[in-house]
């Protein structure tokens, strides 16, 4: 059995791991990789193995770092099942169809200018009907049910609490008389967060690859979201300013509105408008209201009293391009949540180019800023940034809350794999900036495990 380590290898980025076992290919994730525009492009569009040669592919979750290239599998001739829980299939519906609108605006962009200068215009990475027939081919898998994917290889899904549907994949490989157990943790959520339910434990493997993004990271304590979203709106309020709140559509801002409607429903904060602006956050608030079977309790019992978590009296949910527009010549107060979370696209860049040199205003950021993006710049303090190609000179305060991170912490993935350690031979971290990786693997040395490897690009190993 080999495992092959191709994208999400030393960076937070293009997920992409391909297991061989008994002359058969099932790829783990096949992630968009986000960066700059060029080397993007260039990983993205060129996949570092024939799709034609791959059985099968598992997806652990719909986020777009670990979904956003199966269009590109397909479209290169992969013909195999892509194996995802009900929920992750229904988000990948939108979201995938949601990203081939981006990349054909993206290469429409590229091409004018490419035009201009006497250069072959480029192709999208993908369009909407290689989304038609990624679509075809999935596979819906539930929790806890095993399921063969290829000759000796079968998975089974574990809740990972990260986003709806999230899974840790165990992978059961029997080869040459032997029989080997791998547990891939993909995005691994946290306990006590709100909507979904706690990750489930999963002992008994050999061998692990996880995930490793706030590997030498502590959240701020969970208590403490409420009391600082009832400050900054109530301030937002009061100054007749903006709250202005980046976040990814689907999870961040589930979670968002989760807190805020408990704080309306208790009459906490002032009467304010807030908006949603962002189809795909509306389409996929649609898919988490369908999917009451990966809630956790307490958001089953809000149910239960006919409360959505999810609406309440001053939210607005923003479709429309003029409706987006409009609010950018409105005077506040209001709170406006728009993505991209790390600001790298969306409508966020618009609300951003008009609202950051106001100093009454407020920019929150919610959930980890990938290095070189907007946001990261955004929230290490920096003063004069382009945005559309300007000079945006940033007056706005920008706050950040880091407990609502889908993401287990240090602690957190500590306390995961005490509990589940025994057993484990070999351990593999993925998904991380270099650091957060280190700290991570000297974490899990202490723990016992007798082999830790941070892999490298490409790198291939035998187990």
């Amino acid at each position: 059995m080999e495992i092959r380590f191709f994208g999400a290898v030393r960076t937070t980025t293009g997920s992409m791991h391909l297991v061989s076992a008994n002359g058969r290919r099932v790829l783990l994730e096949c992630g968009l990789y986000q960066g700059k525009r060029k080397e993007a492009f260039e990983r993205n569009r060129n996949l570092p193995f024939d799709p034609r040669e791959v059985d099968a592919c598992v997806l652990s979750h719909a986020h777009i770092d670990h979904s956003g290239n199966l269009p590109t599998l397909v479209r290169r001739g992969f013909r195999g099942r892509v194996y995802a829980t009900p929920a992750t299939g229904d988000l990948c519906d939108i979201m995938l169809r949601d990203s081939a609108r981006l990349q054909a605006q993206d290469v429409e962009y590229v091409n004018k200018e490419r035009r201009r200068q006497g250069q072959r215009a480029f192709e999208p990475l993908y369009e909407p009907q290689d989304v038609d027939r990624l679509m075809a081919q999935l596979a819906p898998v539930n929790y806890e049910t095993p399921r063969e994917v290829a000759a000796g290889m079968s998975i089974t899904f574990h809740d990972a609490g990260h986003i709806l549907g999230s899974a840790i994949t165990e992978i059961h490989v029997r080869e040459n008389g032997a029989s080997r157990r791998v547990v891939f943790t993909g995005d691994l959520g946290r306990k006590g967060m709100p909507i979904l339910r706690d990750p489930v434990v999963v002992p008994g493997a050999d061998t692990l690859i996880t995930e490793s993004t706030y590997g030498n990271r502590v959240h701020e304590a969970k208590e403490r979201v409420s009391d600082r979203l009832r400050g900054l709106t109530n301030e937002a309020a009061k100054r007749r300013a903006k709250l202005i709140i980046p976040a990814f559509s689907v999870g961040r801002t589930q979670q968002i509105l989760y807190f805020l409607q408990a704080l309306y429903e208790r009459g906490e904060v002032s009467d304010i408008p807030v908006y949603v602006d962002s189809p795909l956050a509306t389409r996929a608030t649609e898919v988490y209201e369908r999917h009451a079977e990966c809630y956790d309790s307490q958001a089953l019992d809000r149910l239960k009293t006919g409360v959505s978590p999810f609406s309440f009296a001053r939210l607005h949910y923003v479709t429309e391009i003029e409706d987006s527009k409009a609010l950018n010549h409105r005077g506040g107060p209001m709170v406006i949540i728009a993505a991209s979370g790390m600001c790298e696209g969306g409508r966020i860049l618009h609300h951003l180019k008009h609202g950051i040199g106001d100093e009454r205003n407020v920019i929150l950021f919610v959930g980890h800023q990938a290095e070189k993006t907007l946001g990261r710049y955004l929230v290490e303090g920096a003063r004069l940034v382009r945005i559309f190609g300007r000079e945006c000179r940033v007056r706005a305060r920008i706050e950040k809350i880091e407990a609502l991170s889908g993401h287990a912490d240090r602690n957190e993935l500590v306390d995961y794999f005490r509990r589940m350690a025994t057993g484990i031979q070999r351990a593999y971290i993925v998904h991380g900036e270099l650091d957060g990786s280190e700290a991570l693997a000297s974490q899990l040395r202490n723990l016992g495990i007798p082999q830790v490897e941070i892999p490298t690009p490409g790198e291939e190993v035998t187990l």
